[in-house]
């Protein structure tokens, strides 16, 4: 992003895209009874309640009611999102991409494999947005996390972390080429999942090689071993790397949530708010629900002044059933300089003379006149 000396002004900065992640796929429902929805009928009011809140985007993750575990069950996604639609009409549906289907029958499962997380390009009805992830790499959450963090919960244990601190977020080209490719074909936004500003690369590289021709959206989540952590410094980082015209939202844990939310609404940029991860306000040992997430954060957007994203704005801003037709056209729409031609020379930038483009006379529609 590129900031100039009014960017910082409330009445110049895009309204504030909330997204609600109120599902915590990490937990069981005894870990907060009070806040995780099992029934059908209880994720839906759930989506409902954070809408009403102020958040304009779901990210959706789907609970088996028969047994309180996330849903593996590709057609459970479907129902849950046909029935958000008509719940939720100006949210946008965002399912979390890491998710993993069990087979029906004797079919082979297929736990998170490529293969499994590409049956979310054929969701039906399909949502808004999926989550890609780019890059493999560590995701260990275990640095930011105390047994304060947790306490009450299933992961209450040294055992439990150290399963945690193993995980590795598998997303090699392999996957992701072809996911993109699926997406495209099916309609549907990705929505990058990031880590850290080498992963941001990576997405650059895939629309100057022509595999993503569409707008860039995403998140960076960043829970601290072997991904961006919470040091503000690279925080800034990337609301400097991110190109100028993408659209990031910015996900810690904890009660680094907070601070973090503080700096992405003063600075326009987005953020998230929900039990998937964080637990607690901002004083030690308070709990939240998702949806007093959301509300706190709206009132901290009014005090310095920001607006707060209608469901219009957010697929205005997020440019939901835009795609490009061209390299050249989704830089141009990035703010990125062009593709470097053969024999070209010193930092690129676009040819122009110098000088401002004449106006062009229009007839009654708005198109050039011939001759003009």
């Amino acid at each position: 992003m590129y900031f100039t000396d009014d960017s910082l002004l409330p009445e110049n900065q895009d309204p504030l895209i909330i997204t609600a992640a109120p599902y915590g796929p990490v937990w069981m429902p005894a870990d907060y009874p009070e806040d995780i929805p099992v029934s059908w009928d209880a994720q839906v009011q759930k989506a409902v309640d954070c809408y009403n809140a102020g958040a304009t985007v779901l990210h959706i993750h789907v609970r088996d009611p028969n047994t309180g575990h996330i849903s593996k069950n590709f057609k459970e996604y479907g129902d849950l999102i046909g029935r958000l639609r008509q719940a939720v009409p100006k949210m946008i549906l965002q399912v979390g991409g890491s998710i993993s289907f069990a087979p029906e029958g004797n079919e082979k499962a297929k736990w998170q494999s490529y293969d499994t997380r590409h049956m979310l390009a054929e969701l039906d009805p399909k949502p808004d947005q999926v989550t890609v992830a780019i890059g493999t790499s560590l995701y260990d959450m275990s640095p930011l996390t105390t047994m304060d963090d947790v306490q009450g919960t299933h992961l209450a244990n040294p055992e439990q972390l150290w399963a945690f601190s193993q995980m590795v977020a598998d997303a090699a080209p392999d996957f992701y080429v072809e996911h993109l490719k699926r997406l495209h074909k099916s309609g549907i936004q990705p929505y990058f999942a990031l880590s850290h500003v080498h992963s941001l690369m990576i997405v650059e590289r895939l629309v100057r090689q022509g595999i993503h021709m569409g707008p860039v959206n995403g998140f960076f989540s960043m829970v601290g071993g072997g991904v961006t952590g919470t040091n503000p410094f690279d925080w800034l980082e990337l609301f400097r790397r991110t190109p100028h015209g993408s659209v990031f939202t910015y996900q810690t844990m904890w009660r680094y949530s907070w601070p973090l939310a503080s700096v992405c609404i003063a600075l326009g940029q987005h953020t998230r708010a929900g039990i998937e991860e964080n637990l607690w306000d901002t004083t030690k040992g308070k709990r939240m629900t998702s949806v007093q997430m959301i509300e706190k954060q709206v009132r901290m957007a009014k005090e310095l002044g920001r607006q707060i994203a209608t469901g219009d704005d957010a697929r205005r801003i997020l440019k939901i059933g835009v795609t490009y037709n061209s390299v050249e056209e989704t830089l141009l729409n990035l703010g990125l300089p062009p593709n470097r031609k053969t024999g070209q020379t010193g930092f690129v930038g676009y040819t122009t003379d110098g000088k401002l483009p004449k106006p062009r006379p229009g007839g009654s529609d708005g198109h050039p006149l011939a001759g003009e």
